[in-house]
């Protein structure tokens, strides 16, 4: 199997290219220091082995998106693993804040807070080994989504890698421990498509490899149950402003034959908000119809001030 080719890809995470991030000041444990010089120990557990949680937020007319949500969601996992991040609620949101304004980002921007359990005596899995406090990242970058790219949709593939069970690994947990999603991205790209379909262990459909996923079938919205796929915070935003416009919504088990057989597919995660989805598995969704609203709801959402 061939090496894939570098680059920032066409999945829904890429984004343009903006030449300043290269010159990116990135906080690293209290000091915002030049990109080439942010650098973490060898022994370190996230290094080690994935030891840690992350955030990614998104800025929009200086005003970070569902913050608030955010920090819920980081404090929440990193009190799952017995994780002592080692800064306050109130300081942590200061990091972000103070490194989006470091480097000059008020707009079309996006931030990954990273925390690790922080430096080992030796390279294992025993949090026994920590040497001192969590290691904290933040990483500002200027991201915008392509217009072109949005409008040209994902390709899905449907891979053999399923999203595990809250029993197996709880990915409403934002670990850093990614391999399986990896994995599947992998697949899907080998197979000529843009982004991986996941299901769970019982063959419903659940999310793909970085972000939530939806079905139109006639004037419903579909997504998943939520027992195996990703904590998404804009995928709530998006089931709440559909509701709020009186859209019927279905959260629950679909199968794979329901996703071939609906009308539209799209895709939820903070830096591209909805994505829709050209393809599955070779399959056309011809109308966007539904996407196309809710896309308008959502960019309505991300310019009111209680975003």
């Amino acid at each position: 199997m061939s090496p894939l080719h570098p680059g920032p890809g066409t999945g829904a995470q890429s984004y343009q290219p903006d030449e300043r991030n290269d010159h990116a000041l990135v906080y690293v444990n209290g000091r915002h220091v030049p990109r080439a010089d942010a650098t973490v120990s060898v022994f370190d557990a996230g290094f080690v082995c994935g030891d840690g949680v992350w955030e990614g937020v998104r800025i929009v007319d200086g005003r970070v998106i569902a913050l608030d949500a955010h920090l819920d969601r980081l404090f929440e996992g990193a009190r799952s693993i017995a994780m002592d991040i080692g800064l306050s609620r109130a300081q942590v949101r200061g990091v972000i804040l103070d490194t989006f304004a470091a480097n000059g980002i008020r707009d079309g921007g996006h931030a990954r807070l990273m925390v690790t359990r922080g430096v080992k005596r030796t390279p294992n899995q025993d949090p026994r080994f920590i040497l001192g406090g969590a290691t904290v990242v933040c990483v500002a970058e200027r991201k915008v989504v392509s217009a072109d790219a949005k409008r040209q949709g994902l390709r899905l593939f449907t891979s053999t890698f399923r999203c595990s069970t809250p029993d197996v690994f709880d990915l409403r947990l934002n670990s850093h421990s990614r391999l399986n999603l990896i994995q599947a991205l992998i697949q899907a790209q080998h197979a000529g498509a843009d982004e991986a379909l996941m299901l769970d262990t019982q063959g419903f459909v659940s999310s793909c490899n970085s972000t939530n996923f939806f079905v139109v079938r006639g004037d419903a919205l579909w997504t998943s149950s939520g027992r195996a796929c990703f904590n998404g915070i804009t995928r709530a935003t998006v089931l709440r402003l559909a509701r709020q416009a009186g859209l019927q919504v279905v959260e629950g088990d679909f199968t794979l034959a329901q996703a071939y057989g609906a009308d539209e597919a799209f895709v939820t995660g903070t830096l591209a908000g909805i994505t829709p989805v050209a393809q599955l598995d070779g399959r056309p969704y011809a109308r966007r119809a539904l996407t196309e609203r809710l896309d308008a709801l959502y960019t309505d959402y991300l310019h009111r001030p209680d975003a």
